[in-house]
């Protein structure tokens, strides 16, 4: 296999989100991708597999287990089609669903990609479940925004949306890792999205990601386009509009993350962002 290495939401290598890539994997087993991705280390790894029209087969695997979907690979995986194969629109068939994205070069030279997710959702988040969650995140009711209320959102993947009304609380993450990690096994939940809202359309965010055996994502696209989800659903914003979230600055990986939010609340969010490889 050709693996390609590249980091999403960010024109830095030292910023954003590693993601392992690999454009051909035809003919490689299952085993052999979860084996991979755990060799590489990276919080995800995709494989795709063209299809006779032109669209991809894409599976993503973090170092413990696949997921059906995840943003920041997305992105990687298109920026690099796009190096070998030009910009434009590209079909990725995912555990997830169909999702688009679409290549343009910039001035600069760089390459954005855009994804528009599946159809979003969300659903409620029981007491008992946040009364845990809290527990493992070390957090206390008192911490959170009452503007932006506990939810499960959905985009492809699940994410409970947990939200602060201090910047410092979002800051000093420390958790329990094995027992958050118990929790959103039970529940089927990807990451946690933990977000802080500085202004109507700027938000800071965290995502920690044990499932996956990582401590904490630097960029998390599928949780950012179940974020625009959830603020869509909620009448938390004004669509049409667009997000920018910062993530992976607390942790020394600073990304940058464009959501869009069209008005039609059947329509996917779309999450935009550049990506570079690593050397």
């Amino acid at each position: 296999m050709d693996i390609l290495r590249y980091v999403a939401f960010s024109s830095d290598p030292l910023g954003g989100n590693p993601a392992g890539v690999v454009l051909d994997a035809a003919g490689v087993d299952e085993a052999t991708m979860a084996a991979t991705a755990a060799e590489i280390g990276y919080s995800e790894t995709a494989f795709t597999v063209a299809r006779p029209d032109g669209s991809l087969d894409i599976r993503y695997f973090s170092p413990q287990a696949e997921v059906p979907f995840c943003g920041h690979a997305t992105i990687a995986t298109a920026v690099a089609h796009a190096s070998r194969h030009g910009v434009g629109r590209l079909l990725l068939h995912t555990g997830a669903g169909p999702v688009p994205v679409t290549t343009s070069t910039a001035p600069d030279g760089s390459v954005t990609a855009t994804l528009v997710s599946v159809e979003p959702r969300t659903t409620d988040l029981s007491d008992a479940d946040l009364a845990e969650l809290l527990a493992a995140l070390r957090w206390s009711a008192a911490d959170l925004d009452p503007a932006l209320p506990p939810q499960v959102a959905y985009a492809g993947a699940w994410h409970p949306v947990i939200a602060t009304a201090d910047r410092a609380r979002l800051a000093d993450l420390d958790y329990d890792m094995p027992a958050l990690n118990a929790l959103m096994a039970r529940r089927g939940w990807t990451t946690i999205a933990l977000v802080y809202r500085e202004s109507e359309t700027v938000f800071h965010a965290r995502n920690p990601f044990p499932p996956g055996g990582v401590v904490e994502d630097p960029a998390t696209g599928a949780a950012a386009a179940a974020f625009g989800g959830y603020l869509r659903g909620n009448g938390l914003v004004a669509p049409p509009t667009v997000l920018t979230i910062h993530q992976g600055v607390d942790m020394g990986r600073p990304s940058l993350l464009t959501v869009g939010i069209p008005v039609d609340p059947s329509s996917g969010i779309e999450v935009t962002g550049t990506a570079v490889p690593l050397s």
